[in-house]
């Protein structure tokens, strides 16, 4: 899948189960607005369960499924899985700790929303994109920090450019430079 391909559309969309084999997916929840946040994002051997969400009943919220970057994967459709999890209980246990965390995933993000301030989430996504890339170089826009945060491109635009004024950071078009790894974990702990 190219970067940027839509993989999964919500609810009504049962697409299978994802496994990524190599890559990067990233799950979010869009606001009747058209505002966006990361739920998780997944990269290679992870698997992808809200993409087959027909097979599990309970769930009660659209999760849209993207390619975060050029991905291969491959596609278990939800019937069939839905028969090995029947069929093996250790497939079926397997799904349900996926499940599991990847709800652990999302009361954290909520964790986040709720009780930490911006500042210390957009450092921590700084801090944690920069050992995802392997770079402290980062080509992302202030949109898509903001769709991760589930905030306005705006007010991520003043917060990094206090992180800038304060010189933890660089910023030039689409792209963000981290300068001073300790400063942003400084806020983490402030």
């Amino acid at each position: 899948m190219k970067k940027g391909t839509l993989l999964h559309n919500g609810s009504s969309d049962c697409t299978g189960l994802l496994l990524v084999k190599s890559g990067q997916l990233r799950a979010c929840i869009l606001s009747e607005e058209g505002r966006e946040i990361t739920i998780y994002r997944l990269f290679d051997r992870d698997m992808c369960l809200f993409s087959a969400s027909c097979m599990i009943h309970s769930i009660q919220f659209e999760v849209t499924i993207e390619a975060w970057e050029d991905t291969e994967l491959w596609m278990i459709p939800a019937d069939i899985y839905q028969e090995i999890m029947e069929e093996s209980a250790p497939v079926a246990n397997y799904t349900n700790e996926l499940m599991a965390t990847r709800f652990s995933d999302v009361m954290w993000l909520i964790e986040q929303i709720m009780w930490k301030s911006l500042d210390k989430r957009v450092a921590a996504f700084l801090l944690e994109e920069a050992s995802i890339e392997g770079t402290d170089e980062l080509k992302i826009t202030h949109e898509i920090i903001a769709n991760h945060l589930g905030s306005h491109r705006e007010v991520i635009t003043r917060m990094l450019r206090y992180f800038q004024k304060e010189g933890m950071v660089r910023l030039s078009r689409g792209t963000v430079t981290i300068l001073d790894k300790a400063g942003l974990e400084r806020i983490l702990d402030a």
